[in-house]
Protein backbone atom coordinates (compact mmCIF):
# COMPACT_ATOMS: atom_id res chain seq x y z
CA UNK A 1 0.00 0.00 0.00
CA UNK A 2 1.34 3.48 -0.86
CA UNK A 3 2.63 5.37 2.08
CA UNK A 4 3.18 2.11 4.50
CA UNK A 5 6.62 0.19 4.39
CA UNK A 6 6.25 -3.84 4.32
CA UNK A 7 7.11 -5.18 7.65
CA UNK A 8 9.84 -7.66 5.79
CA UNK A 9 12.23 -4.42 5.17
CA UNK A 10 11.70 -3.31 8.36
CA UNK A 11 12.52 -6.41 10.01
CA UNK A 12 15.54 -6.66 7.65
CA UNK A 13 16.60 -2.90 8.88
CA UNK A 14 16.45 -4.09 12.00
CA UNK A 15 19.04 -7.28 11.68
CA UNK A 16 20.95 -4.94 9.72
CA UNK A 17 21.28 -2.41 12.77
CA UNK A 18 23.23 -5.44 14.66
CA UNK A 19 26.46 -5.27 12.38
CA UNK A 20 27.34 -2.16 12.67
CA UNK A 21 29.91 -1.16 14.95
CA UNK A 22 27.90 0.02 18.58
CA UNK A 23 28.76 3.91 17.81
CA UNK A 24 27.27 3.66 14.20
CA UNK A 25 24.38 1.92 15.76
CA UNK A 26 23.89 4.95 17.94
CA UNK A 27 23.92 7.70 15.23
CA UNK A 28 21.42 5.07 12.88
CA UNK A 29 19.08 4.87 16.13
CA UNK A 30 19.16 8.89 15.40
CA UNK A 31 17.19 8.41 12.01
CA UNK A 32 13.42 7.03 11.35
CA UNK A 33 12.11 4.63 8.45
CA UNK A 34 10.11 6.81 5.97
CA UNK A 35 9.56 4.95 3.06
CA UNK A 36 11.12 2.64 0.51
CA UNK A 37 11.11 1.86 -2.84
CA UNK A 38 12.75 -0.87 -5.69
CA UNK A 39 15.46 0.30 -7.72
CA UNK A 40 16.34 -0.58 -11.39
CA UNK A 41 19.68 -2.27 -10.94
CA UNK A 42 22.28 -1.90 -13.02
CA UNK A 43 23.85 -3.98 -15.49
CA UNK A 44 25.97 -5.98 -13.65
CA UNK A 45 22.99 -6.52 -11.06
CA UNK A 46 20.56 -7.61 -13.38
CA UNK A 47 18.14 -10.19 -12.06
CA UNK A 48 18.50 -8.95 -8.23
CA UNK A 49 16.09 -7.16 -5.80
CA UNK A 50 17.26 -3.52 -4.74
CA UNK A 51 15.60 -1.59 -2.68
CA UNK A 52 16.10 2.65 -1.51
CA UNK A 53 15.52 3.49 2.14
CA UNK A 54 14.26 6.92 3.10
CA UNK A 55 15.64 7.66 6.56
CA UNK A 56 15.24 10.73 8.38
CA UNK A 57 16.37 12.47 11.54
CA UNK A 58 14.34 15.71 10.78
CA UNK A 59 12.82 17.86 8.06
CA UNK A 60 16.86 18.94 6.49
CA UNK A 61 18.06 15.64 7.34
CA UNK A 62 17.65 12.51 5.36
CA UNK A 63 19.56 9.42 5.14
CA UNK A 64 19.05 7.13 1.73
CA UNK A 65 20.34 3.91 2.27
CA UNK A 66 20.71 0.99 -0.74
CA UNK A 67 19.66 -2.52 0.01
CA UNK A 68 21.20 -4.96 -2.56
CA UNK A 69 20.53 -8.50 -3.24
CA UNK A 70 23.94 -10.70 -2.59
CA UNK A 71 24.17 -13.72 -4.21
CA UNK A 72 26.85 -16.54 -4.19
CA UNK A 73 30.31 -15.21 -5.98
CA UNK A 74 30.42 -16.48 -9.54
CA UNK A 75 33.95 -18.13 -8.69
CA UNK A 76 32.58 -20.43 -5.80
CA UNK A 77 32.23 -23.46 -8.56
CA UNK A 78 35.68 -23.17 -8.68
CA UNK A 79 37.30 -21.84 -5.08
CA UNK A 80 34.60 -23.07 -3.14
CA UNK A 81 32.00 -21.53 -1.21
CA UNK A 82 32.45 -18.66 1.03
CA UNK A 83 33.58 -18.76 4.56
CA UNK A 84 30.54 -16.52 5.34
CA UNK A 85 27.43 -18.21 5.82
CA UNK A 86 25.40 -14.26 4.40
CA UNK A 87 26.41 -13.83 1.06
CA UNK A 88 26.24 -10.13 1.88
CA UNK A 89 28.67 -10.59 5.00
CA UNK A 90 30.80 -11.73 2.15
CA UNK A 91 30.53 -8.60 -0.03
CA UNK A 92 31.37 -6.19 2.71
CA UNK A 93 33.82 -8.13 3.91
CA UNK A 94 35.41 -7.79 0.55
CA UNK A 95 34.49 -3.95 0.13
CA UNK A 96 36.47 -3.49 3.57
CA UNK A 97 39.52 -5.23 2.62
CA UNK A 98 39.65 -3.33 -0.95
CA UNK A 99 38.67 -0.02 0.20
CA UNK A 100 41.18 2.17 2.76
CA UNK A 101 38.03 4.03 3.97
CA UNK A 102 34.81 2.18 3.60
CA UNK A 103 31.20 3.57 4.09
CA UNK A 104 30.26 3.69 7.61
CA UNK A 105 26.95 2.33 7.30
CA UNK A 106 28.20 -0.46 4.75
CA UNK A 107 26.61 -3.72 6.73
CA UNK A 108 24.16 -6.91 5.49
CA UNK A 109 21.42 -8.67 6.41
CA UNK A 110 19.06 -11.66 5.34
CA UNK A 111 15.39 -11.67 4.02
CA UNK A 112 12.70 -14.14 4.11
CA UNK A 113 14.90 -15.81 1.13
CA UNK A 114 17.73 -13.62 -0.20
CA UNK A 115 20.90 -12.31 1.70
CA UNK A 116 21.54 -8.28 1.08
CA UNK A 117 24.31 -5.93 1.72
CA UNK A 118 23.21 -2.31 2.34
CA UNK A 119 25.42 0.70 2.06
CA UNK A 120 24.67 4.65 1.29
CA UNK A 121 22.96 5.50 -1.97
CA UNK A 122 25.78 8.28 -2.99
CA UNK A 123 26.04 9.13 -6.72
CA UNK A 124 29.36 10.75 -6.60
CA UNK A 125 31.47 8.64 -9.32
CA UNK A 126 32.90 10.72 -11.55
CA UNK A 127 32.07 10.54 -15.25
CA UNK A 128 35.35 11.11 -17.75
CA UNK A 129 33.99 11.78 -21.18
CA UNK A 130 36.07 8.75 -22.40
CA UNK A 131 34.59 9.45 -25.66
CA UNK A 132 36.61 12.55 -26.78
CA UNK A 133 39.20 10.56 -25.50
CA UNK A 134 42.01 10.15 -28.21
CA UNK A 135 44.90 7.06 -27.72
CA UNK A 136 47.83 8.88 -24.80
CA UNK A 137 44.61 10.14 -23.00
CA UNK A 138 42.88 6.61 -23.06
CA UNK A 139 46.17 5.04 -22.39
CA UNK A 140 46.62 7.37 -19.28
CA UNK A 141 43.51 6.60 -17.91
CA UNK A 142 43.54 2.73 -17.90
CA UNK A 143 46.99 2.13 -16.87
CA UNK A 144 45.73 4.55 -13.72
CA UNK A 145 42.49 2.34 -13.59
CA UNK A 146 44.25 -0.77 -13.63
CA UNK A 147 47.01 0.66 -10.60
CA UNK A 148 44.31 1.58 -8.66
CA UNK A 149 42.20 -2.13 -8.62
CA UNK A 150 45.75 -3.78 -8.64
CA UNK A 151 46.93 -1.87 -5.78
CA UNK A 152 42.64 -2.67 -4.34
CA UNK A 153 43.36 -6.38 -4.97
CA UNK A 154 46.85 -6.43 -3.29
CA UNK A 155 45.19 -5.50 0.22
CA UNK A 156 42.54 -7.70 -0.02
CA UNK A 157 45.34 -11.08 -0.61
CA UNK A 158 48.84 -11.97 -0.26
CA UNK A 159 50.33 -9.24 -2.57
CA UNK A 160 53.87 -11.78 -3.26
CA UNK A 161 51.50 -14.50 -3.79
CA UNK A 162 49.62 -12.66 -6.65
CA UNK A 163 52.39 -11.47 -7.91
CA UNK A 164 54.27 -14.64 -8.31
CA UNK A 165 50.79 -16.29 -9.73
CA UNK A 166 51.12 -13.79 -12.20
CA UNK A 167 54.68 -14.20 -13.12
CA UNK A 168 56.95 -12.33 -15.21
CA UNK A 169 54.85 -12.56 -18.87
CA UNK A 170 52.59 -10.89 -20.67
CA UNK A 171 50.69 -13.84 -20.79
CA UNK A 172 47.84 -12.51 -17.99
CA UNK A 173 47.82 -9.18 -19.36
CA UNK A 174 46.55 -10.22 -23.02
CA UNK A 175 44.34 -12.88 -21.12
CA UNK A 176 42.34 -9.64 -19.83
CA UNK A 177 42.79 -7.53 -23.13
CA UNK A 178 41.29 -10.34 -24.52
CA UNK A 179 38.59 -11.13 -22.39
CA UNK A 180 38.11 -7.06 -22.09
CA UNK A 181 37.57 -6.76 -26.28
CA UNK A 182 35.34 -9.77 -25.94
CA UNK A 183 33.08 -7.98 -23.84
CA UNK A 184 32.79 -4.51 -25.49
CA UNK A 185 32.24 -6.39 -28.90
CA UNK A 186 28.80 -8.68 -26.95
CA UNK A 187 27.50 -5.33 -24.87
CA UNK A 188 27.50 -3.75 -28.95
CA UNK A 189 25.67 -7.18 -29.90
CA UNK A 190 23.68 -7.09 -27.24
CA UNK A 191 22.66 -3.50 -27.96
CA UNK A 192 22.31 -3.73 -31.42
CA UNK A 193 20.01 -6.74 -31.26
CA UNK A 194 17.89 -4.39 -28.71
CA UNK A 195 17.87 -2.05 -30.60
CA UNK A 196 15.92 -4.13 -33.52
CA UNK A 197 13.46 -5.64 -31.41
CA UNK A 198 12.68 -1.52 -30.10
CA UNK A 199 12.26 -1.48 -34.40
CA UNK A 200 10.12 -3.80 -35.24
CA UNK A 201 8.12 -3.33 -31.82
CA UNK A 202 8.79 -6.80 -29.85
CA UNK A 203 10.33 -4.34 -27.12
CA UNK A 204 8.54 -1.08 -25.85
CA UNK A 205 10.93 1.44 -25.16
CA UNK A 206 9.86 4.41 -23.51
CA UNK A 207 12.00 7.73 -23.99
CA UNK A 208 12.51 10.48 -21.64
CA UNK A 209 12.65 13.35 -23.49
CA UNK A 210 14.18 16.09 -21.05
CA UNK A 211 17.36 14.19 -20.56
Amino acid sequence: MPGEVQQAVRDALVAYRETLPTAYQALLDRYELRDAAMKVVGVGSVGTRCWVLLLMAGDDDPLFLQVKEARASVLEPYVGKSVFANQGQRVVDGYRRMQPSSDMFLGWSRGPSRDFFVRQLRDMKLGPMVEIFGQAEMDFFATWCGKALALAHARSGNSAMISGYLGKTDVMDKALAAFARAYADQNEKDHAALARAVRTGKVQAVFDEDR
